[in-house]
């Protein structure tokens, strides 16, 4: 970054364009996710257990806006990302990050200007992203929150609600863990579904007709895995790891403001879940605005999110889920742990 002789003198560039410091006696990892609304970094060090977050960040860049009507990602959506990205650079070299790898998912997977998007990251700020495919995306994300899975079953359905896409993860669970057998990345997202339903109230002709536009995407998916009759035989656990599943267990509590650590890992009922999503989407967008937990820059985007996730539960009637506010960053830093362990270079 800054005093890029010295650094070079100390070791290699890593994947974000940060030189590794060799042979440091603790590790600092880093992973940065930008998406198609957020732009989030975490940086950590290994412990016995996992890793502590030494610290994190996150804006809301909304780096999508208006890709829904066109292929490219707007100047004013680009200047904000960087300057989301800009901030975690800063953050990334004050805490001598060793090794980080930073990843950028649909928006600019859909963008066709998404090559000179990356030139300009890595010319403004030093840092170097990769764009992760669906698939990609899903693997890291089942790796971030699979601790949160239980052995008892030997199926589980994961899903990712995201701002341009959502990824669905049938996974099977074997000695070591569970494993990826099937993804399914839906071309829908909170953001992008947002732009075309507008900022106030969804009518709920308008709400059914996104819920019956996921479902239509559902079928084969579930067929090639035979998940129905699996959910049916009891075998199957369902885990969300979203904004919109992580605001529902918030409402769900009636929380004064957000609490990971009330949230994360939570168990909810598909009744309960139901419940909490009347509650918001029989409300105008100041309405929802106004509820701590959900502020202005998340109002529009929570209904749709609703109509995603009820296209899901109605089709797979699991009964019950639980709520992931974990995900792609961590499983990007438990696979550089991993790696350093092994005395590899992740991927």
């Amino acid at each position: 970054m800054r005093d890029q002789k010295s650094a070079k003198s100390n070791g290699a560039r890593d994947r974000c364009g940060i030189y590794r410091r060799r042979r440091r006696r603790t590790r600092t990892y880093g992973a940065l996710d930008l998406g198609t609304n957020n732009c989030r970094l975490l940086v950590a060090r290994p412990t016995v257990e996992g890793f502590r977050v030494i610290t994190s960040f996150s804006r809301i860049v909304r780096l999508g806006e208006g890709l829904a009507n066109g292929d490219s990602l707007s100047e004013e959506a680009m200047s904000r990302a960087i300057d989301a990205l800009k901030v975690c650079a800063e953050k990334i070299e004050n805490f001598k990050v060793s090794r980080c790898r930073g990843v950028a998912t649909e928006a600019c997977r859909r963008a066709d200007n998404k090559d000179e998007f990356l030139g300009r990251i890595e010319e403004a700020t030093g840092l170097k992203l990769e764009i992760v495919s669906s698939d990609e995306e899903a693997r890291l994300a089942l790796a971030g929150c699979q601790s949160l899975l239980s052995a008892d079953s030997d199926y589980a359905l994961v899903f990712d609600i995201g701002g341009g896409s959502t990824e669905l993860i049938w996974a099977t669970c074997d000695e070591e863990g569970f494993d990826v057998v099937d993804i399914l990345s839906l071309p829908f997202g909170v953001v992008t579904l947002a732009e075309q339903c507008g900022t106030n109230s969804i009518p709920s002709r308008l709400y059914d007709d996104i819920v019956g536009e996921v479902a239509h995407h559902l079928p084969d998916f579930c067929r090639r895995n035979a998940i129905r009759r699996k959910v049916d035989e009891g075998q199957v656990q369902m885990l969300g790891t979203s904004g919109t599943v992580t605001t529902l267990g918030a409402i769900h509590l009636d929380l004064p403001a957000y609490s990971r650590a009330r949230i994360d890992g939570l168990h909810l009922q598909f009744e309960e879940l139901k419940s909490a999503a009347s509650r918001l989407t029989c409300l105008d967008y100041e309405n929802r605005a106004a509820i701590p937990c959900i502020g202005h820059e998340r109002a529009e985007l929570v209904v749709p999110g609703c109509a995603i996730l009820e296209a899901i539960c109605r089709f797979w009637p699991v009964g019950k889920l639980r709520v992931a506010d974990r995900g792609l960053r961590e499983g990007i830093l438990l696979e550089l742990m991993a790696a350093d362990r092994r005395g590899t270079v992740s991927a």
